[in-house]
């Protein structure tokens, strides 16, 4: 009887899972075969499992856009430079804070506390950033997250367990705080450092807001802030006058948003499955007592 339980308990669990899982990956499904189908035949309908006119005409009108290949060089450099900068001084700030003779040290950390729950707005940081010159800018995308209070929080709690004898017996030895966090804590970390950088580089890829907020400059897209205006503008574009007849009839605005969809998403897609099992490792860093 109990082994009958136990068969329909497992039953139900991976009925249950399956569906989710389906529930999950088919509108990304459904987006795919969207993109490769012909547009005209598209908008007839019908399309749900399987493309039905193969076409890649929607993918030759948004591979022609220059945008995608500045949004691309944006996103790239953003997301490198943004995760480097971001965890280097935030490790080092969580450094500080795991120290029990920093002075101030209770202050600093209620401090940032507030700033993670509160914070000026959008039209005081928009001045904020105009005063220090950093609109229009490239580096308005990566000054404001060179510091992340929540990422310094999980820092601060992996730091905190390692042995306090290698900074004593460091300091023994004459190293500064600083090569103590340079050449111990950092070479120590590597589980929270690639939990923290992968958060830090899923973010960057994903960001749109603050370029669309904080630049004007046509060279300072993203690539998430091009997608955004590629599905607004596809109407445009599949009516624009410089497409040949010939490829008119085999586009429609929904094939191409779907193709811009597919390109701007297949780099993180492709990356995510090697890198998932660090974000187990940042739950578990997470919960570590404090």
């Amino acid at each position: 009887m109990k082994g009958k339980r136990l068969d329909w308990f497992n039953i139900c669990n991976y009925t249950f899972l399956g569906a989710f899982c389906l529930l999950t990956i088919y509108p990304i499904w459904f987006v795919l075969i969207g993109s490769f189908n012909d547009g005209a035949d598209y908008m007839r309908g019908g399309v749900y499992w399987f493309t039905r006119d193969f076409s890649l005409s929607s993918y030759s009108i948004v591979l022609q856009d220059d945008r995608l290949y500045t949004g691309f060089k944006v996103t790239i450099l953003r997301t490198v430079l943004g995760t480097l900068i971001s965890v280097f001084f935030t490790s080092m700030v969580a450094y500080a804070m795991s120290r029990r003779n920093l002075i101030g040290r209770s202050p600093y950390y209620w401090f940032f506390l507030f700033t993670l729950f509160f914070n000026g707005g959008l039209i005081p940081t928009f001045l904020v950033f105009k005063t220090l010159g950093l609109i229009d800018t490239f580096w308005v995308l990566i000054v404001p997250t060179m510091y992340s209070v929540f990422n310094m929080i999980i820092f601060n709690a992996f730091f905190r367990e390692l042995p306090e004898e290698i900074p004593e017996s460091a300091k023994v030895d004459g190293a500064s705080d600083f090569k103590i966090f340079l050449l111990l804590f950092i070479p120590l970390s590597a589980p929270v450092l690639a939990t923290v950088s992968l958060w830090n580089a899923v973010f960057h890829w994903n960001a749109f807001f603050d370029a669309m907020i904080f630049t004007t400059d046509r060279d300072l897209m993203p690539l998430q802030l091009y997608l955004m205006k590629m599905i607004r503008e596809a109407d445009v574009i599949s009516n624009s006058q410089y497409i040949p007849p010939q490829v008119k009839q085999t586009i429609s605005v929904q094939t191409i948003r779907m193709a811009a969809i597919v390109i701007s998403t297949v780099p993180i897609l492709l990356v995510y499955p090697f890198l998932q099992r660090y974000f187990v490792t940042g739950f578990m860093v997470g919960s570590l007592k404090g």
